[in-house]
């Protein structure tokens, strides 16, 4: 290997890379990209199975597409130069390394497997010009001398005001913790932000804030600046997002990265275009989005693969403990992902259940875990059956008018069932343009899945095949007695709430994780819903 000492280090990253030489001469250069795949083995064993694939840019030109060190070397630890000319014609030259999604992300290990570079070389293909004008020992004296007396005044006024010599800052408490993703600088992310400017507020929980932001390299995130309260709840919540950064699905909201700087904790995520679930179905009437039967049932659809995903497939055996309409996220194809993973537990395969502080969002925990902390993949079930009864209806799944007087959707769901009257469950606005027959089956599955008895709900591969036509659904025992009264009732009050149009009403749910509040928002929704009751009011007066 010729000059080995280029190879000791390597630059790595989860995304991109962009490297600029400013003030050069105008005029043609060589430039020589070293590279050597230092990451993993060359033998027949599990750690020779990683493959780094990513594109080269010089000058905004692609010069290399789907660029495999190892296959170019002829194995790992092998050196590979590449050589390539360019033009500088305004004093300045970008490289740029891009990952563009090929290649492994968790062999052999949880890790960043972005574009990689040991060296840049760059030669001009002309002579520099010489001469130009000197400068004297006297002034350049003055100049360090006149620098150092500005940064010692720096120093000391920010030393003066408490500025420096903190001790215990978030970056210091999370030392050692094995992030296992991707990472960000602060300076990035402020100006993929625009300095966390308030037009790109995308929108507000108890956790913190969450931003539209834009990467130098044309990537779209989402960035979710955390608020830093408990120190060991922050490097608890900071090791689970190691952990879970490593799952990968269609259906789950993908994690790019982390800041931690000082007291700084940022999520980076990938942008999703049509916001959260709860602001398509109940969000203000502007933020509505008109969704047809086949685009909900794809919806519900969608989200049991993901769970089907966390609690049987993935290597790591998760249940997410937060399933709602605001922690799930719509693309620009309303392909949707579940996200906010930060109540998320482990769930190891030898464990029958996981005792653990109940932590959710009250109206979508199921009974047992919220009466006893008995917390199995089971919850996540239950949690799906009442999002599922929220999409069919289009109604939130708990509305308050008066402090005793609310409705439940499971309830009269139930009782709807008991009358041989399901369909009346159906939201108003898909008026009769739906599949009558698919929309019962949708409804008998939610039903099955809110069993107040754990062991009777089905897993979710089984839900995914009952949704997709592939299996019977099981047919539920349903009260023969149930109080037409009670029936008429219910249909009074949500008849009366449609009227209003949907939306309207005003919901409540509470979260377990902070204070009761006017809104179906936990702390941890990333793109939450939080209109308040001046909104509802005035929109009454207006109607």
């Amino acid at each position: 290997m010729a000059n080995p000492k280029l190879y000791t280090e390597a630059r790595l990253s989860p995304i991109s890379l962009t490297y600029y030489g400013f003030c050069l001469g105008n005029g043609n250069y060589t430039v020589k990209l070293h590279f050597a795949e230092t990451e993993f083995t060359n033998n027949k064993s599990y750690r020779s199975l990683g493959r780094r694939i990513f594109d080269v840019y010089i000058q905004g030109i692609q010069r290399l597409k789907d660029f495999n060190i190892a296959d170019e070397a002829g194995g790992v630890g092998k050196a590979v130069t590449k050589n390539f000319n360019a033009s500088v014609t305004s004093g300045t030259l970008e490289i740029r390394f891009y990952w563009a999604g090929k290649g492994t992300m968790a062999i052999p290990l949880r890790g960043v497997y972005g574009p990689l570079i040991s060296a840049i070389s760059v030669y001009p293909n002309f002579v520099p010009p010489s001469g130009g004008s000197s400068i004297s020992v006297g002034a350049v004296v003055g100049i360090v001398a006149g620098g150092v007396l500005i940064i010692l005044l720096i120093f000391g006024i920010l030393w003066k005001r408490g500025l420096l010599g903190q001790q215990n800052t978030l970056e210091d408490d999370l030392k050692g913790v094995n992030l296992q993703t991707g990472r960000f600088s602060f300076r990035q992310l402020k100006d993929a932000t625009n300095n966390f400017d308030k037009a790109n507020k995308i929108g507000e929980g108890g956790f913190g804030s969450v931003y539209k932001g834009l990467l130098s390299d044309g990537t779209v995130i989402a960035v979710k600046q955390l608020s830093s309260k408990s120190k060991q709840g922050n490097r608890e919540f900071v090791n689970e997002i190691g952990m879970i950064s490593a799952l990968q699905h269609p259906h789950l909201v993908k994690l790019h990265g982390c800041c931690i700087e000082g007291n700084q904790l940022l999520l980076v995520y990938e942008y999703m275009e049509n916001n959260s679930l709860a602001r398509a179905l109940f969000g203000p009437e502007e933020s509505q989005l008109k969704l047809d039967w086949p685009t909900r049932h794809k919806i519900c659809v969608g989200i049991a693969r993901g769970l089907a995903y966390l609690h049987e497939e993935s290597r790591l055996k998760v249940v997410h403990r937060d399933i709602k309409a605001t922690n799930v996220l719509l693309d620009k194809n309303l392909t949707p992902k579940i996200s906010d993973f930060g109540l998320a537990k482990l769930d190891e395969e030898d464990n029958t259940h996981i005792s653990t502080r109940i932590a959710g969002t009250y109206g979508y925990m199921a009974p047992e875990y919220a009466m006893r902390g008995y917390l199995t993949d089971k919850a996540d079930v239950y949690s799906f059956g009442i999002l599922v009864l929220e999409i069919a209806s289009g109604r939130n799944n708990t509305t308050y008018r008066g402090k005793e007087n609310s409705f439940y959707l499971l309830d009269w769901a139930q009782l709807l069932k008991g009358q041989g009257n399901l369909l009346d469950l159906v939201d108003p606005r898909l008026g009769s343009d739906f599949n009558k027959e698919e929309m019962m089956l949708t409804i008998n599955v939610a039903l099955l899945c809110c069993n107040v008895t754990s062991t009777v709900r089905p897993t979710m591969s089984s839900v995914v095949s009952m949704l997709e036509g592939r299996a019977a659904v099981q047919e539920l025992v349903s009260d023969p007695n149930a109080s037409t009264k009670e029936i008429e009732a219910m249909r009074k009050h949500f008849e009366s709430g449609f009227g209003r149009k949907t939306g309207e009403s005003q919901t409540q749910t509470a979260s377990t994780e902070g204070p009761w509040t006017g809104s179906s928002t936990s702390a941890h929704d990333l793109y939450p819903v939080n209109p308040d009751s001046t909104y509802w009011d005035n929109r009454n007066e207006r109607n």
